[in-house]
């Protein structure tokens, strides 16, 4: 147990350690089997990554090559969910799909997240200009729409993975910042942080062992939330055209490509919009069960 320096003689008067939660994992695993909501949410979420991943086993088709003899089939026992315009089989292209809106959809979250929980307990625990400056910025970069930065950080640096995750970053980061320093700041006044600061602790040690580890629940949370976000801002810079490249089997792009088509070969545009609306439900779900089992309330948080 830690205790605060007294003047000579005088007995040391203790300080309470902090509260963190020990067993996270076995914690998170009993709140997932008691909350029926979270359990569906993220075995959907499952269910899409082994899909994903599994791909090449479970469809002899490739998802770029088509046939043009084979072009806008309907569902049958060759082609289960018919082909699009460039005989391409629709059910393969759902798969693969899943691959890059499950990657770069990760990929985007866990840096948005990442960055937006150092900076919103970093605000939180060093207070003064540091909040003031770095909110008044992020008050800034939320006043634009989410899409129109998206569109024009793309429009200048590409269309790759890499851009679309770095522009996601930037497009969500405030946000996460708003909802963590909201989390973070019922931390700070903890008897413990006090202690670990009069002990001259540093700051990024403060924040990694006594503000992050009492702030996990928020950002679990939170980034099952922006996951679906995520998502479906991926896709819908896909549709736009300023996503995945042709032939790249993405969902957005498959619906931009075969929503021409869409009374002829229905499916070409119905099953990705289906796989992405499973995805996105499958993540909400997870969200909002894990939000009500740990009593995270993401208004009050600053969501």
């Amino acid at each position: 147990m830690s205790s605060v320096r007294t003047p000579e003689g005088a007995a040391p008067a203790a300080v309470p350690p902090a509260p963190v939660r020990s067993g996270f994992a076995a914690r998170a695993w009993r709140t997932v089997r008691s909350s029926r909501p979270a359990a569906i949410g993220l075995a959907i979420v499952a269910v899409h990554a082994v899909v994903a991943l599994l791909a090449p086993l479970l469809t002899p088709y490739h998802p770029t090559v088509g046939d043009a003899s084979h072009a806008l089939l309907g569902p049958g026992a060759d082609h289960w969910a018919g082909t699009d315009a460039y005989g391409r089989d629709v059910l393969a292209r759902v798969l693969y799909g899943g691959r890059y809106a499950l990657g770069v959809s990760v990929a985007g979250t866990v840096l948005t997240v990442a960055l937006g929980t150092v900076l919103g307990c970093a605000a939180a625990l060093r207070g003064g200009w540091l909040d003031d400056v770095l909110m008044r910025v992020l008050d800034a970069v939320l006043s634009i729409p989410s899409i129109l930065a998206l569109l024009v950080i793309v429009t200048a640096l590409g269309t790759g993975p890499a851009v679309i995750v770095l522009a996601v970053a930037v497009v969500y980061v405030p946000q996460v910042v708003r909802v963590v320093r909201g989390a973070a700041l019922a931390v700070v006044p903890a008897d413990y942080v006090t202690a670990a600061r009069a002990r001259g602790e540093r700051t990024w040690s403060i924040l990694r062992r006594e503000v992050l580890p009492n702030i996990t629940d928020v950002v679990c949370v939170e980034f099952a939330m922006r996951a679906s976000w995520v998502v479906l801002l991926i896709s819908s810079l896909s549709f736009l055209g300023f996503g995945a490249d042709p032939p790249t089997p993405d969902w957005g792009l498959m619906v931009s490509e075969n929503r021409t088509a869409i009374t002829v070969v229905p499916m070409a545009s119905l099953a990705p919009i289906l796989a992405l609306a499973t995805l996105v439900v499958g993540l909400n779900l997870a969200a909002d069960g894990l939000s009500k089992a740990w009593g995270v309330d993401r208004i009050r948080e600053g969501s």
